[in-house]
């Protein structure tokens, strides 16, 4: 397929509000691989990682900073270290979420 015409159908296919991105995504490598699915792109399958801080996860569980410091003392919510690092950055977005379900 010519450059022009994928560029053509990712754009139709961007104005159509009833898909998503992972199925706009899903449909280009499709027609790029002629109808062959068993070829999907590394990227739909890659997780979204959010790092949150300190305070936004204290206001997001409705507790104080020393009792996130203790949380992460006993193993119920870990801190992150990005690479390179030696202090923490703060806590993963999922891991906090997956806590907030826990105590519903």
């Amino acid at each position: 397929m010519l450059p022009t015409t994928s560029n053509a159908v990712r754009e139709i296919l961007r104005a159509d509000p009833s898909l998503s991105t992972p199925e706009r995504t899903r449909l280009l490598a499709l027609l790029r691989n002629h109808g062959k699915a068993d070829v999907e792109p590394a990227a739909i399958q890659k997780p979204e990682i959010r790092i949150c801080r300190r305070g936004e996860v204290a206001r997001m569980l409705g507790c104080g900073l020393r009792c996130l410091d203790n949380w992460n003392r006993v193993g119920i919510l870990k801190k992150v270290t990005l690479p390179g690092r030696k202090r923490a950055a703060g806590f993963r977005l999922s891991d906090v979420v997956a806590l907030i379900e826990r105590q519903s």
